[in-house]
């Protein structure tokens, strides 16, 4: 007889007692579209006065836009026009003291000081050199400052060898590569920016990424990342009293670090768990093949959605200590996030790159039994103690997305969803909500920033 999976077994009881879900309901009008042209937005910072702080990572630049989304001043970019560097990797901005803003600058470690005005006032380090990409990274979501003015952000992973530290086996041999262990869990911490205390507030969970080694005839290996698409995680986000709220994905409910630091576990949010069965399994793992097919073929495959970059370098086909690569040189494992990277080295010290291999999934049993209510990086908190959670809901028009909104008491409040094309990427204090809308796909697709008022 095969077992009810936990998550059947913690539905039951709780139907009885499920809280009334609000119907789906549009987001309200937009009131203002960005004129000029943009990349790719990963993270806006409302300011008073309609104003927005806009980090477009494709081009490397942040952007002043004034009440009405038009471009009013570059406060940072890639030449010397503004006297501020945007480094080389993505950059981040962290809403600050205020209406103030840090850009963080991963390459140079350094975070800017952006008063209201636009105007940077000074700069300081990183809290921690080894999480400077976490501060900036989509996938690891938005940081923001607790009520005791302390950062609180998601830490880098913590990658385990399976054969130990990388160097050389005990007795002088070469240790055989064995892939990295991937954690399927983070912490979220908090830093005191001023003495650098640095002390854990939770575990989130994460997804789990298996790892594949393939080797070739001439000695040469790449490393392959198996993807679930459908990982059960948890999400988190800093509400604006500076309490953080932790959404578990496996019960679908929010654990509230308040403003005196202690823990509530909140109720259950009410959704409509949608059980998989093995042929939907199997189907969606092949609609999702598909769907990332076409994308690579018209080239608008979403790189930022991929996670961080992780590097890692070997000084032979066998890993730390092993021979040389077939001509010298140095054999380079690249790791992106959650996707498939190859991984190459080339004679005489080259290193080829060619364009990412498909996709490797997991097999379809390694699904959930029911369909995720949310998937990694859906939520943001709005300006009135809510945080919005995008989930796995079928909207009523396609294309749109469907967002709950829970508040800080764990109670679905409201259901809105976007226009097709849009994805909430902030708010503002006046109920303004910020909208990345995308029209078309490769080198024709267009993107603009859009305001939109919550009704």
């Amino acid at each position: 007889m095969r077992r009810l999976p936990l998550l059947a077994l913690a539905l039951a009881p709780a139907a009885a007692h499920a809280q009334p879900r609000p119907p789906i309901r549009p987001l309200g009008p937009v009131v203002a579209t960005s004129s000029a042209p943009i990349g790719l937005v990963t993270s806006v910072r409302a300011l008073p006065g309609g104003r927005v702080l806009l980090n477009d990572a494709l081009q490397r630049r942040v952007v002043l836009l004034d009440s009405t989304l038009a471009a009013a001043a570059v406060i940072a970019d890639t030449t010397p026009a503004t006297g501020n560097a945007y480094g080389g990797r993505i950059g981040g901005l962290i809403p600050y003291r205020g209406d103030s803003t840090l850009f963080v600058d991963a390459q140079s470690m350094s975070m800017l000081v952006i008063d209201p005005a636009g105007k940077v006032g000074r700069t300081m380090s990183v809290p921690r050199a080894q999480d400077a990409n976490a501060l900036v990274s989509a996938a690891f979501g938005t940081p923001g400052f607790d009520a005791r003015g302390r950062l609180v952000y998601r830490a880098m992973p913590q990658f385990r060898f399976a054969g130990g530290a990388p160097g050389a086996a005990p007795g002088g041999g070469a240790r055989a590569f064995a892939p990295p262990e991937m954690p399927d869990s983070a912490p979220l911490v908090r830093v005191d920016l001023v003495s650098r205390a640095v002390d854990t507030l939770a575990f989130v969970k994460t997804p789990k990424i298996r790892m594949q080694i393939t080797e070739s005839g001439d000695g040469r290996m790449s490393m392959q990342s198996l993807v679930n698409p459908l990982p059960v995680v948890d999400d988190w986000a800093v509400l604006s009293d500076g309490s953080v709220a932790i959404v578990r994905g496996r019960e679908y409910r929010v654990d509230l670090v308040g403003a005196d630091g202690k823990l509530q576990t909140l109720p259950k949010v009410s959704f409509d768990w949608q059980r998989l069965t093995d042929e939907q399994k199997s189907a969606f793992i092949d609609s999702v093949k598909a769907q990332r097919a076409r994308m690579g073929a018209v080239g608008g495959m979403d790189m930022a959605a991929m996670g961080p970059r992780i590097v890692m370098n070997f000084d032979g086909p066998g890993g730390p200590g092993g021979p040389p690569p077939r001509g010298g040189g140095e054999q380079r494992r690249v790791v992106e996030g959650g996707a498939n990277t190859t991984v190459v080295g080339g004679p005489n010290g080259a290193t080829n790159m060619p364009a990412p291999p498909p996709l490797q999934f997991v097999d379809p049993s390694e699904l959930p039994d029911y369909r995720p209510a949310f998937l990694a990086n859906a939520s943001r908190a709005d300006a009135s103690g809510n945080v919005w959670v995008r989930t796995t809901a079928a909207p009523t028009q396609a294309g749109a997305l469907v967002y709950d909104v829970v508040n800080a008491k764990g109670e679905l409040v409201d259901r809105v969803q976007t226009p097709p094309g849009r994805q909430i990427m902030g708010f503002g204090p006046d109920g303004s909500v910020y909208l990345v809308a995308r029209e078309g796909t490769g080198p024709t697709a267009t993107t603009t920033l859009e305001r939109a008022r919550i009704k």
